[in-house]
């Protein structure tokens, strides 16, 4: 039985198709401007590199800030839920995810079957979101996926007097002006996300294990940063890639329905 998850994120989207409780293919693409093609998109290309039909899906449940808008699913779930959910799949031992999307970041904490006992959300502000990195790693000419790695080199990383995009935005002009080393200036972003994650994070009241999920979750110098702060030594997802957690959840949710149990 073939069941499938699809989590329509504002700068990625991701489609997860499962088996026996094990995943047989995923994919993740940039986010149309359009939800519903962006949905399609994902999982017409996840379905093809598989070799299935929509046909051959028993139920898909759709999750992320456009599951409204997906024609095709069987239900809806929130984006806690999922990622509570993908976590727990992907670490057995999470008691606490941290969770930095494109445009909101989430800090869920577990109890011990694994069932959502608290969260937080901001999604008011662009600072502590993977906006906050896109938009910094522009102005220094970086992809995205160098701040991990130019931060590691870091040996004086620069302090942000502000944690908000548009006055960290001016700041990073200014040092790069400054001819401030980018390896210091890109460690100074880093660890202004993680700050930001980490009040974030301490307000809902920590549980070990702490997994990171979304594609920040990849970025090792914001990891470090955030271990730092919360004073905790967060566990790396292996697995698969942290970046799929949500539709991984609402894959799992798929199979429960799917199965005869009740979302």
């Amino acid at each position: 039985m073939f069941v499938s998850g699809v989590d329509v994120g504002s700068l990625t989207s991701k489609a997860v198709i499962m088996k026996d409780d094990r995943i047989v293919k995923s994919v993740i693409i940039k986010s149309k401007a359009r939800p519903w093609e962006s949905a399609d998109e994902v999982m017409d290309m996840a379905l093809a590199r598989a070799g299935l039909d929509r046909k051959d899906i028993k139920n898909c449940v759709g999750t992320g800030y456009g599951r409204d808008k997906i024609s095709f699913i069987d239900e809806a779930v929130s984006e806690i839920a999922c990622h509570g959910r993908g976590a727990r799949w992907l670490v057995p031992s999470v008691r606490t995810v941290i969770d930095i999307g494109g445009q909101d970041c989430k800090a869920i904490r577990l109890d011990a079957k694994g069932d959502m006992m608290k969260f937080i959300t901001n999604d008011k502000c662009a600072s502590g979101t993977g906006r906050f990195l896109e938009v910094m790693a522009k102005v220094m000419n970086l992809d995205l996926d160098e701040l991990g790695e130019m931060s590691a080199r870091s040996k004086q990383p620069v302090t942000f007097a502000s944690a908000c995009t548009v006055w960290a935005q001016a700041d990073v002009i200014q040092q790069l002006n400054d001819k401030v080393p980018i390896e210091d200036i890109a460690a100074g972003v880093n660890n202004a996300m993680a700050s930001r994650m980490a009040i974030l994070a301490n307000s809902i009241g920590l549980e070990n294990d702490v997994c990171m999920t979304g594609g920040v979750a990849k970025n090792n110098g914001v990891v470090n940063a955030l271990e730092k702060h919360l004073g905790i030594r967060i566990k790396r997802i292996r697995r698969e890639d942290p970046q799929i957690a949500g539709a991984i959840g609402a894959a799992l949710f798929a199979m429960e329905k799917a199965s005869g149990g009740v979302i």
